[in-house]
């Protein structure tokens, strides 16, 4: 029997217009992601690794250095970087933590926020920094009428007198304990802590998050807390005695306040959310403000700023980053 006939191929279908288009289209945003990233990558690198001997990027260096793209004219590459979402920007301070603990710390902090979730008020943790404003008023955009009019910060003769502000921050419900002075050294320390120890009379422990200025960790104000059992030893200067003075055990040697001082990664900033704070209050209180020649009403007008939030507050929560209670 002769073999049956195989059948003819089906000729392939015909693809739309519209799906040509869009695989086109696909196509030409993932090249222009690749080109993106490409680019940022060589951006982001001191030229002078690249054999430019400047510190920033021009066009002119910056297209025979893309020739990964192929040849570049200067217009040419103008409008790549246009196109692909790459603009010339002004920069601003950038300073990396250089702390090894950095991650380690950080888990540490989250770690006692939970057990204080978990304590029904037994344990506490703050966020606590400090602040120096000055009497003269500080620069800021404000409106005025177009043209050559700008905004005037009205300034005093007299001396720009600092004055020294200090304030916990309660992670759960940004309660604000404020102090005010014109010296926040080791006596001012203490007592600020004795004031934080008395807004919390029923916590078992209090946990301070703050910066690493050695004041903080001095043994003479070390000696009127508890004993410390976080696991990273505290910076000091070497010229600073590892012990506390006789005179500071007699005065706050009894005092043991139940509060342990646990440190921010170095150079953090932006692991303390109570910074939002400070920046809030530059904002409502300190830009442009008209009391220069009234310090006093100055003063008066920042505590008020802060005694706002003696109660706490969701909207202060929501401001600083902290999350705020379902």
């Amino acid at each position: 029997m002769a073999p049956a006939a195989t059948p003819p191929a089906a000729p392939p279908a015909a693809v739309s217009p519209a799906v040509e288009a869009a695989a086109a289209q696909a196509a030409k945003k993932e090249a222009a992601q690749v080109a993106r990233e490409c680019i940022l990558h060589l951006l982001r690198r001191d030229p002078r690794q690249c054999g430019v001997p400047r510190t920033r990027w021009t066009l002119a260096e910056l297209a025979p250095a893309c020739d990964f793209l192929g040849p570049l004219t200067l217009p040419g590459l103008s409008q790549l970087l246009q196109r692909v979402g790459i603009h010339y920007k002004a920069a601003r301070d950038y300073v990396h933590s250089p702390d090894p603990d950095y991650l380690d710390k950080l888990a540490y902090i989250d770690r006692l926020l939970a057990e204080a979730r978990g304590s029904d008020g037994r344990q506490v943790v703050l966020y606590q920094d400090e602040l120096t404003y000055y009497r003269q008023p500080t620069l800021a955009r404000s409106y005025e009428a177009r043209g050559r009019p700008q905004p005037l910060a009205r300034r005093s003769q007299a001396a720009n007198t600092a004055t020294r502000v200090a304030a916990t921050l309660e992670a759960f419900t940004a309660r604000v304990v404020p102090w005010q002075g014109t010296r926040f050294g080791i006596p001012q320390v203490v007592g600020f802590y004795q004031q934080v120890r008395a807004a919390y009379p029923e916590a078992e422990r209090i946990d301070i998050v703050q910066d690493n200025w050695p004041v903080h960790f001095h043994p003479d104000v070390l000696v009127a807390l508890e004993p410390q059992i976080q696991p990273w030893p505290y910076y000091r200067p070497r010229r600073w005695s590892q012990e506390p003075s006789p005179e500071v055990v007699r005065r706050w040697g009894g005092l043991q306040l139940p509060i342990q001082l646990i440190p921010l990664p170095t150079y953090a900033s932006w692991t303390n959310p109570i910074e939002k704070l400070w920046r809030k209050g530059k904002q409502e209180v300190l830009h442009l403000h008209r009391w220069a020649e009234q310090l006093q009403v100055l003063r008066e007008a920042f505590l008020r700023f802060l005694g706002q939030y003696a109660l706490g507050s969701f909207d202060l929560l929501r401001y600083v980053g902290l999350p705020v209670p379902g």
